[in-house]
């Protein structure tokens, strides 16, 4: 099959690294943009029909996955007919982006979960470089104030969005840690710099997602390591907090529970169809306009109506399910991380579903197409043979 060559595999993982890394490392989003329809979308298109067979076996084993991500891309297409966008056709084209993102997971995931989790891995120590040239260019080169907020390179230099991206790594780092020494102090040192920008962006719904993710491993995880990876976590939040208590009270709540007040009032003109896919909104709350709910589930009303944040409930839930079904495995433990800060991360900020690829694809569109590689991971345990003797 042309789909599992050497050469094709390797255009898949350099695409997988250029989605992970480029982000922060690409000198402009539009050259993001570029590279990954170059790496990622121009090689799932080519391989696709070599790769139906593969479809097949994710359709068969994944059926409520599958049928949601339909149900959820069928209702926003339908919800463009009444939408206010002014470009019907880039909101058309990013839903398909969107099915080809997904797409490239099945065909990634084909050379296994092990090899999977090593790209993860190397997408964090690009992270930790990145993050590494941050602090330094920030604080270094610009001199700017230790108790400045951290804006990193490229797509980092949000301080909100750019955190969540960080955390996620953190996270997917911690729960796959690498079995050869040299690449362990590699990863110890990925994963002090990620820390360290995580801590100076002073996120602070980046950084409680991140507690709580890793004060719950023991749950799926079981073993002495995620006992001691809570309790660490768990010691250097205190200490973090004591030591930068003002620094992170002094914002308040950020109006958050004002805007959730407002998002509801403008959910209810339109309850249940919504205003339309890629329709511009603002929420006014507090005297100020915010131009989105700072909420994905209140977005995904707001632009869906309650039906399609229903599809993306049920869409959600089925990435769990599938994780959890796979929590004895290595992959499996760590998607149940990811998902559950990318859960929480959602409740804060990210509000955006739809829209070209960025930092808020790290906790919404990632877990779903990493969820679609968790049907290999289920054909490889004991007794699960079929799959993997079909392809």
């Amino acid at each position: 099959m042309m789909y599992a060559r050497r050469w094709a595999q390797t255009w898949l993982a350099i695409g997988f690294l250029w989605f992970l890394v480029a982000i922060a490392l690409a000198p402009s989003n539009k050259i993001y943009q570029q590279g990954l329809v170059a790496f990622l979308w121009l090689p799932t298109l080519v391989l696709l029909w070599s790769a139906r067979g593969v479809l097949v076996e994710v359709w068969n084993a994944q059926r409520a996955l599958c049928v949601s991500v339909m149900l959820l891309a069928s209702w926003s297409v339908i919800s463009l007919t009444w939408a206010s966008a002014e470009g019907i056709g880039r909101e058309l084209k990013r839903v398909l982006y969107i099915t080809v993102f997904l797409l490239f997971f099945p065909l990634l995931a084909t050379g296994g979960e092990i090899r999977l989790i090593r790209l993860m891995q190397w997408g964090g120590v690009g992270l930790g470089i990145a993050s590494f040239y941050s602090i330094v260019q920030f604080y270094g080169m610009q001199g700017q104030p230790w108790v400045f907020r951290l804006y990193g390179v490229g797509e980092l230099s949000h301080p909100i969005l750019g955190a969540y991206v960080i955390a996620a790594a953190i996270v997917w780092m911690l729960h796959w840690p690498p079995r050869e020494r040299w690449f362990q102090v590699i990863w110890a040192l990925s994963l002090s710099c990620l820390g360290a920008f995580l801590v100076l962006s002073q996120s602070r719904g980046a950084a409680l997602g991140c507690l709580i993710s890793l004060v719950a491993m023991p749950v799926w995880c079981r073993d002495r390591r995620s006992y001691v990876i809570a309790a660490a976590a768990l010691g250097a939040s205190l200490l973090a907090f004591a030591l930068l208590h003002t620094l992170i009270m002094e914002r308040g709540s950020s109006y958050r529970l004002e805007i959730f007040q407002a998002t509801l009032q403008l959910i209810a003109l339109h309850p249940w169809a919504g205003l339309g896919l890629g329709s511009f909104y603002t929420v006014s709350a507090v005297g100020q306009q915010f131009d989105h709910t700072h909420n994905m589930f209140t977005h995904v009303a707001v632009q869906l109506g309650v039906t399609g944040m229903l599809f993306w409930l049920g869409l959600w839930l089925c990435v769990l399910r599938e994780s959890w079904r796979a929590r004895s495995t290595d992959f499996g433990k760590g998607m149940m991380g990811l998902w559950l800060f990318s859960t929480l991360a959602m409740q804060f900020d990210a509000a955006s579903l739809t829209g070209t690829p960025r930092a808020e694809w790290f906790i919404s569109w990632l877990p779903v197409g990493l969820a679609f590689a968790l049907v290999w991971v289920h054909a490889r345990r004991p007794g699960c043979d079929k799959i993997s003797g079909s392809i």
